[in-house]
């Protein structure tokens, strides 16, 4: 199980509204540890996503996260750069791919996205670009929900990519 603290959480500056909820629901230890899926149900996903950066030793296991929720809307990438993208992303959280591949993958994908135009294409390609950049899994995983809300009802999408990420925050590993 992935824990964090209040400390951790205020160390990162979170926002007003987020960090009352929190303090609220968990306070006024600042030292005592809590599992991070705590913040789904006390918060929301995107706290819990933008909770998940207080953590910087998980950032493989927030990578494969991020390459997740864009496999999500892959069927509407229209351009191999970005389904590339994910590829070497995975790659990358195991270890596999240097950072010069991935920087390399993230430009593409991020041609891509140019190149689809707005629309589903565009915001999947966007998607698959953070999850291949060094943007936060947040920023993917909220990418990969427009592009689904384009595509099918994004309350789905975000519902698939919270149940997702409290199995792993839960597990303490990619699950």
């Amino acid at each position: 199980m992935i824990t964090i603290s209040l400390a951790e959480i205020r160390a990162e500056s979170p926002c007003a509204d987020g960090w009352r909820k929190v303090l609220a629901a968990k306070g006024p230890d600042m030292e005592a540890q809590f599992p991070l899926a705590d913040i789904i149900e006390t918060n929301d996903l995107d706290d819990a996503l933008w909770a998940m950066q207080c953590l910087p030793e998980y950032n493989n296991l927030w990578r494969k996260y991020a390459v997740w929720c864009a496999r999500q809307v892959e069927h509407l990438m229209t351009d191999d750069r970005s389904k590339s993208a994910l590829n070497v992303a995975w790659r990358h959280s195991d270890g596999l791919a240097t950072d010069e591949e991935l920087a390399a993958a993230g430009a593409a994908a991020n041609d891509a996205a140019r190149a689809a135009g707005w629309g589903a294409g565009w915001a999947a390609a966007g998607a698959a670009a953070r999850a291949a950049g060094w943007d936060t899994a947040n920023d993917a995983a909220r990418a990969a929900a427009g592009a689904a809300g384009w595509d099918t009802a994004s309350d789905a999408g975000s519902d698939a990519q919270k149940q997702k990420l409290i199995e792993i925050l839960n597990a303490g590993e990619w699950v």
